[in-house]
C-alpha cells in the first residue's frame, strides 16, 4: 500500500475516535501512521500501545500511554492486518507484535482494522504464514507438530518478540475454520498465542485505487 493510501486509511479511522477515549495502538507501518496522524489530531485520550515501537511513536507524538491498570477497557483499537477474509477474520503478526495486538483486540469495545485491497483473500491462509508465538524452549517440540513450519529469523539470528520469545511461521495454506484452527494451536503446550484473529474485527476500512470503503 503506497503511504498515500496508507494515510488515507489512517484519516478515515481517526472518525473513530472522540475526546476521552482509551485507544489501542496497534503496530505496522500502516498504524504507525494512524498513531501520527492521531498525535496531529490533538484529541484528549490515552492509548495502549501493542509494542514496543508503537509505544515509542505515541511519546514521540505526544500521546499520554496508559496501561490495564489504570484503564481495564478500551474503547476502540486501531491495527492493521496481512489478511483479511470475506467474514473478516484477520491473519496479523507479520510484525511480530501479535501476542500484544491480540491481548489489545480482546480488551476492546470496538477493533478497527486499516488495510488495503491486496490484503483482501477469499480464504483466510491463501496467501501468507500462520505466525505462531511460542515459548523458545518449545521450539523443536513444535516444530515435529506443525509441519512445514519454520523459525522467523532476522539478521541470521532468530526474531525475538517483545515479550522474549520466538516465532514460527508456518505454511498452512487456506484455512477452513479459521476459529477452530485458533483454538486448536493456542491449546498446544508452548505456544503463546497465533497470528489468527478470528470474529475480532468490528470493522475493516479498505484503502484501495477507487478510495475509502469500510467493511462490517
Amino acid at each position: 500500500m503506497s503511504d498515500t493510501l496508507k494515510k488515507l486509511a489512517a484519516l478515515a479511522a481517526l472518525e473513530e475516535i472522540r475526546d476521552g477515549m482509551v485507544v489501542g495502538l496497534g503496530s505496522g507501518s500502516t498504524a504507525s501512521i494512524f498513531i501520527r496522524e492521531l498525535g496531529k489530531a490533538g484529541l484528549k485520550i490515552v492509548g495502549i500501545p501493542t509494542s514496543e515501537e508503537s509505544r515509542r511513536i505515541a511519546e514521540e507524538v505526544g500521546i499520554q500511554v496508559t496501561t490495564f491498570r489504570e484503564h481495564p477497557q478500551i474503547d476502540v483499537t486501531v491495527d492493521g492486518a496481512d489478511e483479511v477474509s470475506p467474514q473478516l477474520d484477520l491473519i496479523k503478526g507479520l510484525g511480530g507484535a501479535l501476542v500484544r495486538e491480540k491481548i489489545v483486540a480482546h480488551a476492546s469495545n470496538r477493533v478497527v482494522i486499516i488495510v488495503d485491497e491486496s490484503k483482501l483473500v477469499d480464504q483466510l491462509g491463501a496467501k501468507t504464514v500462520i505466525p505462531v508465538e511460542v515459548i523458545p524452549l518449545a521450539v523443536p517440540r513444535l516444530l515435529v507438530h506443525l509441519k512445514n513450519a519454520r523459525v522467523r529469523e532476522k539478521n541470521g539470528q532468530p526474531f525475538t518478540t517483545d515479550n522474549g520469545n520466538t516465532i514460527l511461521d508456518w505454511q498452512h495454506g487456506p484455512i477452513a475454520d479459521p476459529a477452530a484452527l485458533e483454538k486448536q494451536l493456542k491449546c498446544m503446550t508452548g505456544v503463546v498465542d497465533s497470528g489468527i484473529f478470528a470474529k475480532v474485527a468490528g470493522c475493516v476500512i479498505v484503502a484501495g485505487s477507487s478510495g475509502i470503503r469500510k467493511l462490517t
